[in-house]
């Protein structure tokens, strides 16, 4: 038998599992649990490397109506596709969130302003920043982190030449 040594990266607590109530591949675990709420079971699935799980459903009864159906590839191969579906969504709503474009004028005179939140903890900000129709940065300023965009402000700060207090 041919055993190889565990690279501290592919340690036990990271090696593929397969067990009734607990699935684990290199970057999802999946355990099913006792729903807290009720007598039912639930399934949390986990990345790797994070503390919360990024999905948090219910699982289905065993025949004998007590204990939870088992995991099993096709149902893991499910709840990793929704996982990471949960994440993208997560991360395009962030993004949205951190992120507002308007356009202001016309044609080839078409300048699109930007607001990019930084969420610093303690100090956080907006970048405001104008660019032209070739993606040529004309201004740039930083602004306070609940600044409201839309066309009337950003038209208001290319009228002030692109002043480094906007309001």
């Amino acid at each position: 038998m041919n055993e190889q040594a565990l690279s501290p990266d592919t340690d036990a607590a990271h090696a593929p599992v397969q067990e009734a109530r607990l699935w684990r591949d290199e970057r999802w675990t999946a355990e099913v649990i006792k729903n807290e709420d009720d007598d039912g079971w639930a399934v949390s699935m986990t990345l790797r490397g994070e503390a919360e799980p990024a999905l948090v459903g219910p699982w289905t009864m065993g025949r004998d109506k007590k204990n939870p159906k088992p995991l099993d590839a096709p149902a893991f191969h499910t709840l990793v596709k929704t996982a990471n579906e949960v994440l993208r969504r997560h991360e395009q709503q962030l993004h949205a969130r951190l992120n507002k474009e308007v356009s202001v004028g016309a044609g080839s005179e078409r300048i699109r302003v930007t607001l990019t939140i930084v969420p610093d903890e303690e100090y956080p900000y907006a970048v405001l920043k104008a660019q032209d129709e070739a993606g040529e940065t004309l201004g740039e300023a930083r602004v306070a982190a609940d600044f409201k965009l839309n066309v009337d402000k950003a038209d208001a700060w290319i009228e002030s030449g692109y002043a480094a207090r906007v309001r």
